[in-house]
């Protein structure tokens, strides 16, 4: 989750009145100024995770060109000054609103359609831009719209209404979306397993003929399960048989991987097989046993779902024997293609039940395209608002006026000769690597996090509602990590940034641990759930504070504000490398293990610290009133 970043300073006071009055004015501009910063960033980095995972889009494609949108926050050091002389902030604002408003109406008018990844993530790329540009232009606006005095009074709450649009992105629209999502589907049909005589599917192995089991419209079902235990062979060519009929049927967007396994290169493909056969899941479950549970075969039906939009269809545990779980066909992709085909999921019990069981699950279709379009037109039409608004709301100081660039050379010369201050700089190396490895575990843990709770129990996730990640993980996990914030900053101002920074470390770090308990233990109530995700959060949110910290120790003394814009550029780039790769590596090893892969990757972060110096001073309150 992002975080908002200290004020940078200005080295000229604005002309602006001082004092109650001024406080009193920005009232009309500065909450909802903020409010447009954050709330696009957690759109583009957050939200959008979330969105296409209930768009049925596979994790390493989610996980790289979402990850890939962190670039424009990578490159914004490299364009500021450039915002800085080519119009004034305001009219910077009031256009990046209003083009944060048409992509975000570019991603709904594209979520219908057949291409819709490819013209949606236009649409991003459209929306990320602009968003990083108006950080830049907000932030210079507030130093010149505002005395030092006001700038200070206002640091805290302007922090507040960037949270503020945290929690309304990843929490209020997320909830809204599932709400809309659940609401425009159809009524959920429920499958009860109980022992008995198990579908002639699974027998003759012909999915082609099976009459459905449950179809949507009809009434709730019930299929048989063997009492007993079944001979692994057996176990395995059931589910065996109905992935290869899933993938044939195009339910599964890995279809377009495994088509293109060809053109891959010979070394890579060797690489996946060797990370697969070694690393993955698989291994561990291929071991030979005399026995394996008890399989069924559940044949869905579309029904009368009228739908002419991709759809994901859900088939999940509900109530019952907990050891029954899904073992094949969690989630399926419907499209006008494939909605006439027989979807085959596979249900298989505990080899160690001594007694017959039984467990309810249940199949729902939540209308995600027409949900997420509603959101994204619903946020659109916020920022044209804001950007109508800002118009006339947004003060005119003498100072934010165009300033000739002079010459070219002149230009260039001062641009770089920041960058090569900022790189000449005693111990940067380390400082650099500290704001590319301190968040090496959490950037991909943070990036599958959302996927890992959607997911179905089949694929290793815990199969929550979108309503349910909304609350937890943008309600819940947004006021621990804000708890855990200013835990931090308050403990980091009254001992020191030197003295925290290892606590901090440890926290940010290993409170991840709890995904790892939470993918083997795939818990049905939300309480262990949301309970997890606010130790995590507030781990983050309290160990955060001392990456802030450095960027602000490293940015010290002469063209402070370009070299800290430099460190947010390294904190960008070091959450967008590891999050591009981190969804392929998990569909190679599954959830389980790349969780344990992520609690491997904290010890990058534990070297880098271990080789940062800080002044033991820095950070105290006696320093940040000098």
């Amino acid at each position: 989750m992002p975080t908002p970043t200290p004020p940078t300073e200005t080295e000229s006071p604005p002309t602006v009145p001082e004092g109650v009055s001024g406080r009193l004015a920005a009232w009309s501009w500065i909450p909802t100024l903020y409010f447009a910063e954050g709330l696009p960033y957690i759109v583009v980095m957050t939200v959008s995770v979330i969105m296409y995972k209930q768009m049925g889009v596979s994790n390493a494609k989610i996980a790289f060109f979402t990850s890939l949108l962190y670039l424009p926050w990578v490159l914004k050091p490299l364009w500021s000054p450039l915002v800085e002389l080519l119009g004034a902030k305001r009219w910077w604002i009031v256009a990046m609103q209003l083009l944060i408003g048409a992509g975000l109406a570019g991603v709904a008018a594209s979520l219908g359609t057949d291409s819709f990844f490819r013209y949606s993530m236009a649409a991003f790329w459209l929306l990320a831009f602009s968003s990083a540009t108006h950080d830049i232009a907000a932030d210079g606006f507030y130093m010149l719209g505002l005395s030092t005095h006001e700038q200070a009074w206002w640091v805290g709450l302007r922090s507040t209404f960037y949270r503020a649009a945290m929690l309304f992105g990843q929490g209020g629209l997320v909830v809204i979306a599932g709400l809309i999502e659940s609401g425009a589907g159809s009524h959920d049909v429920f499958v009860t397993v109980t022992p008995g005589p198990q579908p002639a599917a699974v027998v003759t192995q012909d999915l082609a003929s099976a009459p459905p089991t449950a179809e949507f419209g009809a009434a709730s079902a019930g299929v048989g399960i063997a009492p007993e235990p079944q001979d692994p062979a057996a176990a395995a060519a059931t589910i065996d048989r109905a992935r290869q009929w899933n993938l044939e049927q195009g339910f599964y967007e890995v279809v377009e991987a495994e088509q293109d396994e060809r053109t891959k290169s010979a070394w890579l493909t060797r690489l996946e097989g060797w990370i697969r056969e070694t690393f993955g899941e698989a291994r561990v479950e291929a071991a030979p046993e005399s026995v394996a549970g008890p399989t069924t075969l559940v044949t869905l039906s579309a029904g009368d779902l009228d739908e002419t939009h991709r759809r994901v269809i859900r088939f999940e545990h509900v109530s019952g024997d907990p050891d029954m779980r899904v073992v094949e066909g969690g989630a399926f992709v419907i499209t006008p293609e494939n909605r006439d085909a027989a979807m085959a999921a596979v249900v298989q019990g505990d080899p160690r039940d001594d007694e017959p069981t039984a467990a309810t699950f249940r199949v729902r279709a939540g209308n995600a395209v027409f949900a997420w379009t509603c959101v994204a037109y619903l946020t659109a039409g916020l920022f044209l608002l804001m950007g109508v608004y800002h118009f006339f709301a947004l003060p005119r100081p003498d100072a934010d006026r165009h300033e000739a660039i002079g010459s070219i050379g002149g230009f260039l010369k001062g641009f770089f000769e920041t960058f090569v201050s900022f790189l000449t700089k005693p111990g940067v190396g380390n400082a650099i690597a500290f704001l590319l490895l301190y968040r090496f575990s959490e950037s991909q843990l943070a990036k599958l996090a959302a996927p890992f709770l959607l997911d179905t129990e089949g694929s290793g996730g815990l199969s929550l509602t979108t309503s349910e990640v909304g609350f937890i993980y943008g309600v819940v996990g947004l006021i621990m990590l804000t708890l855990g914030g200013v835990l931090g900053g308050f403990l980091a101002s009254r001992d020191g940034a030197s003295a925290w920074l290892w606590p901090m470390a440890i926290a940010i770090n290993l409170p991840n641990v709890v995904y790892v308990l939470l993918s083997y233990w795939q818990p049905d109530a939300l309480w262990p759930v949301a309970a997890a995700v606010a130790i995590e959060q507030f781990g983050y949110g309290f160990g955060f504070a001392a990456y802030l910290l450095v960027m602000i120790y490293v940015s010290r003394g002469d063209r402070k504000t370009a070299h800290y814009a430099i460190c947010t550029g390294f904190m960008a780039l070091g959450m967008m490398i590891p999050g591009m790769f981190c969804g392929w590596l998990q569909e190679l090893i599954g959830y389980r293990h790349f969780f344990v892969w992520v609690l491997i990757c904290t010890i990058p972060a534990f070297i880098a610290t271990a080789a940062l110096r800080i002044d033991p001073q820095f950070g105290k309150q006696e320093e940040a009133t000098t």
